[in-house]
């Protein structure tokens, strides 16, 4: 115990910094995205719907190496967009902090995506047809009813995008890869430090995430038992 308190004492906070700076700049991009791709699903007819849904899920479903394989095709100096953003707007996916925010939004995305979709699904459209006979525009609409009635569940997306982001590492080491106090996030500490045998300061960093998972999932169950306070128990 004496060890770990010491480990502990001396430990660099820069993975947990650069983790949760990542968690969130992800988290925010998948929002937008994720709600933006989840009303044209919903919208767009069966055939297209199930093309849909099956490309903007796919990345849950691919190991992490995979979809890290993919960016570093896609986002590699060599390559038309890769050499694309350097050459015209200086910006260097590879070996980064962008990186790891785009690697962390392409492996959580679909969590958004999946949740929103389903939140927006289970809409009464009897509402929204009451805001269309009251003269509300389509974007009123949007924000002001089909969203706050999917609260829930586009929270749940939400919060489990976060975690989904803060904890990438596959696809996150193919990327940006493991540079410390740039790109080594917790995951990537983690696996670091147990090869080199130091299963103390792991011990220490699996601790911390332990805690943020607790904390992501007390969040989780106070947002849920807020809307499920009037439902009966049985």
């Amino acid at each position: 115990m004496e060890e770990m308190r010491g480990v502990f004492a001396g430990l660099d906070f820069s993975p947990l910094w650069i983790s949760l700076k990542t968690g969130i700049a992800a988290t925010i991009i998948s929002f937008f995205l994720g709600i933006y791709a989840a009303r044209k699903t919903v919208k767009a007819t069966r055939g297209m719907k199930a093309i849909l849904d099956g490309i903007l899920t796919l990345p849950m479903i691919l190991p992490p190496t995979v979809a890290g394989f993919f960016l570093l095709l896609i986002f590699s100096t060599r390559r038309p967009v890769g050499g694309f953003l350097l050459e015209e707007f200086d910006i260097k996916v590879i070996q980064s902090w962008a990186g790891c925010v785009v690697a962390a939004t392409v492996i959580a995305f679909p969590l958004m995506y999946r949740n929103a979709r389903a939140a927006f699904e289970q809409i009464d459209v009897n509402l929204i047809y009451a805001a269309r006979t009251l003269g509300m525009s389509e974007f009123s609409i949007f924000w002001k009813v089909v969203i706050p009635s999917a609260g829930p569940g586009v929270a749940s997306g939400t919060i489990l995008t976060f975690a989904r982001a803060l904890g990438e590492y596959g696809a996150t080491s193919m990327l940006a890869g493991n540079i410390p106090g740039k790109t080594g996030t917790i995951s990537q500490k983690i696996a670091m430090v147990i090869q080199d045998g130091d299963y103390v300061t792991a011990g220490v960093w699996v601790f911390i995430v332990m805690i943020i998972a607790f904390l992501i999932v007390l969040v989780m169950n106070l947002i849920f038992g807020r809307n499920m306070k009037n439902v009966k128990r049985w």
